[in-house]
């Protein structure tokens, strides 16, 4: 998956089966640092508005990774249940440019 300065996940969707476990394999091919972080709408509204305040602020989470330009890295993640689970840039500015995507689990 690539994500690049345009604001945009490439691909923006995919579907999975529920129990699977997958890796996300992201580059970032943009001039500027991006994130990649999976969790509900709510979860990622309320983090990127976190983020809006806090813009320095840096993630460990197993949910996300933040690259910088030219950077590749990798999440490794489980979708247990049947579903819509959504993912995101929270950079200040990219998640309301429109840089999310969605992961439908069947």
């Amino acid at each position: 998956m690539t994500m690049n300065d345009t604001m945009r996940f490439t691909p923006d969707r995919i579907t999975v089966k529920a129990g699977e476990t997958v890796r996300f394999f992201l580059k970032n091919t943009g001039k500027v640092p991006h994130e990649f972080v999976i969790g509900s709408m709510d979860e990622l509204r309320e983090h990127a508005e976190m983020m809006r305040r806090m813009p320095e602020m840096q993630h460990e989470e197993p949910n996300s990774i933040t690259l910088a330009p030219r950077q590749i890295g990798a999440v490794v993640w489980q979708f247990e249940r049947p579903g819509t689970v959504d993912f995101a840039c929270l950079v200040p500015g990219h998640f309301e440019a429109g840089m999310v995507g969605k992961v439908q689990v069947e």
